[in-house]
């Protein structure tokens, strides 16, 4: 099936961005590999493409195993002859003011959002490289570029997200494979619903959009990202943020 129907593999897929994402991929006619740890979340998401005449399977990893992470590749290659898209959307937060941040804390949000994504790039480039065409894309943040208070681990493995992906486009450009990063802003997931009702007002008023962004909007960006539209795009950092750094 997927020998002449490119294969895109989407981390943290089982909820939230990350779904929307999986769910967008599929309509633009890849097979889509969704990874995440909870499996049931999985099997749902791909029932749900499944249902709309999409193609998609789900392999629970967790992202912090190294070996559990090369297994996944190597079984996905193996089982389909190609790995077109990466995108790696999956990531943690343990936020906290830098006095009280634990060691772990700052090591876990690294380990996770930049150290698990290096990982998964340096596995993909090989197969990628063989078949001469590529996309990879990391999902930051706009904290990456601004940095926030009680967020400095995240901040820092967002900023580094950004350096990592230009230096991988420069070293992988000349094998048609490009690396960029979609920056969300605010956007209405799980966990901004979490927040306190007059934080979001206020934030949202401070938007020239003056509301939260969806799912869908990063998925659409990721979509432009994956496709040949954007062939000669790489390096780049795509924010989608109602016009926050504006």
């Amino acid at each position: 099936m997927s020998e002449d129907r490119r294969v895109a593999i989407v981390t943290g897929a089982s909820r939230g961005i990350g779904r929307s994402i999986a769910k967008q991929l599929a309509t633009d006619g890849f097979l889509v590999v969704a990874v995440a740890r909870n499996a049931d979340a999985l099997n749902e998401l791909v029932s749900e493409v499944q249902s709309a005449g999409g193609h998609a399977e789900g392999r629970p990893c967790d992202l912090m195993d190294d070996a559990a992470v090369d297994g996944l590749i190597e079984g996905v290659v193996e089982g389909h002859g190609r790995l077109d898209v990466l995108v790696n959307n999956a990531g943690v937060t343990r936020d906290g003011l830098v006095l009280r941040m634990s060691d772990d804390d700052f090591d876990t949000v690294i380990a996770t959002n930049l150290r698990a994504v290096f990982r998964l790039c340096r596995a993909v480039a090989r197969p990628m490289m063989r078949q001469r065409w590529g996309r990879i894309i990391n999902i930051g943040s706009v904290v990456g570029m601004m940095g926030n208070p009680g967020q400095a681990n995240y901040a820092a493995a967002k900023a580094g997200l950004i350096g990592m992906t230009r230096s991988i486009g420069k070293e992988l450009g000349g094998k048609g494979i490009t690396a960029n990063v979609v920056a969300p802003g605010w956007i209405d997931t799980d966990m901004t619903a979490a927040l306190p009702e007059a934080m979001l007002k206020e934030a949202t008023a401070r938007l020239p959009l003056r509301r939260l962004g969806q799912s869908q909007d990063i998925a659409d960006g990721v979509s432009f990202l994956a496709s040949d539209r954007a062939s000669y795009i790489t390096g780049h950092v795509l924010t989608i943020d109602g016009g926050m750094l504006s």
